[in-house]
């Protein structure tokens, strides 16, 4: 099977411009495709995992991927998918968080000559004159086009920035001056980024004519991602300070049983042969599934060592025979205490287990905290630096368990 059928194949592609060209470029492996990643933390999530494999598949189909870091367009921050607007980076953060998406991005994607690139639209955007932008550029759009866009739409309500209404046109002048200066041909995105895509696309034809339009290529790449990255607990972080691999693993083993061989098809790299005779799986070999979900993408993210010591933890955790010393620990201080004691609320929010102390409480309220095996539902409960000494197994639910220790 051809890359670009098994993209499909594997419920990765859901709206092309131009599919039969997508098609013979990709398969060809002389697609020059981008990615476009704004910096807006000093991590990627899991939101973004799904473009980080997509950009793998295809470089291992000869394809050349084009990274681009949003030094610029993260200055202004992407309206779509949001009901209010982004917080402002100063330059030192945005400059912070692109070199460590490179770090990050190493495992996944191989950078050299003739190979992936990465570039930095704060490279072009921030020379740009003004009023030979709005001259040049502004003029190939139309504002009733643009109001009419998705990504757009859900801002109105609550008030749309004139800061923010540029993103489109700055995205689009990206894979203007990609197409241009790096030969780029092809850009990848999620449905909520179709209009800018679109953008990109009109901008080179109404610039350069007909001709350059045709080998003008958007692949909309479905967004199962954007629907990923977020847990009772916070965000899914790829960085193993943000997000522990023992986390991680457990984020993926926890997946609901209608999306572990969606999951399996779209970001593993098993061969599809083989994820197919797990369609007829039920019951408990779902939860296989589910393990071997968790343990391909822990690998892939973090190495086989961390997947295996993850693995091992978890199943610790759950089976009777199983280490308790696997079980993840959080480490506690004198500055976590108050006069010799901390209170179950901050205690389950330090271990990680909940995001924030209302959640805490819901928690505790609904019966789902225990400590030691014994359930708490007294949200008023302190422990004591003497009783965290040795250790305290503390779990949230059926499936989250951390180990607390006071040193």
């Amino acid at each position: 099977m051809k890359i670009y059928e098994e993209l499909q194949a594997r419920g990765l592609v859901k709206q092309v411009t131009d599919e039969n060209e997508i098609r013979e470029l990709v398969n060809a492996g002389k697609a020059t495709f981008y990615i476009g990643f704004d910096p807006t933390a000093d991590s990627l999530h899991v939101g973004h995992f799904m473009a980080l494999c997509l950009m793998k598949r295809l470089q291992m189909a000869g394809n050349r991927p084009v990274v681009l870091i949003g030094g610029g367009t993260g200055y202004i921050g992407d309206p779509s998918g949001r009901t209010d607007m982004r917080s402002m980076m100063t330059p030192e953060t945005i400059q912070h968080n692109c070199d460590c998406f490179r770090k990050q991005m190493e495992r996944f994607i191989e950078f050299g000559p003739d190979k992936a690139i990465m570039v930095n639209n704060a490279d072009w955007l921030l020379d740009l004159n003004y009023i030979e932008m709005l001259r040049d550029v502004g003029a190939c759009f139309s504002v009733n086009k643009m109001l009419a866009a998705e990504c757009y739409k859900q801002r109105m309500e609550k008030g749309l920035s004139f800061l923010e209404f540029n993103y489109m046109i700055m995205q689009s002048y990206d894979f203007y001056h990609l197409f241009q200066n790096y030969g780029c041909n092809m850009q990848f995105g999620g449905d909520d980024q179709w209009s800018n895509m679109l953008g990109g696309t009109e901008l080179i034809r109404k610039k350069l004519g007909k001709d350059a339009y045709a080998m003008t290529i958007t692949l909309l790449l479905n967004s199962e991602g954007k629907k990923m990255g977020k847990t009772a607990s916070g965000a899914v972080w790829l960085d193993p300070e943000k997000t522990s691999p023992y986390d991680f693993y457990q984020y993926w083993r926890n997946v609901g049983d209608a999306d572990v061989l969606k999951c399996i098809r779209m970001l593993t790299f098993l061969p599809l042969e083989e994820i197919d005779r797990m369609d007829s799986w039920e019951g408990a070999e779902l939860n296989t599934a589910k393990e071997i979900l968790a343990y391909e993408l822990t690998k892939l993210v973090h190495g086989q060592e961390e997947a295996d010591k993850a693995q091992a933890a978890a199943r610790a955790v759950f089976s009777a025979g199983g280490n308790a010393d696997q079980i993840p620990a959080v480490e506690l201080t004198a500055e976590d205490m108050t006069d010799g004691s901390i209170d179950l609320l901050t205690l389950l929010v330090k271990a990680g287990l909940v995001p924030s102390k209302s959640e805490a409480r819901r928690a505790v309220e609904q019966g789902g905290v225990a400590i030691a095996d014994q359930k708490v539902t007294d949200i008023k409960k302190t422990l004591s630096s003497d009783e965290l000494s040795a250790g305290v197994m503390v779990r949230r639910g059926k499936k989250s368990i951390k180990k607390v220790i006071y040193r």
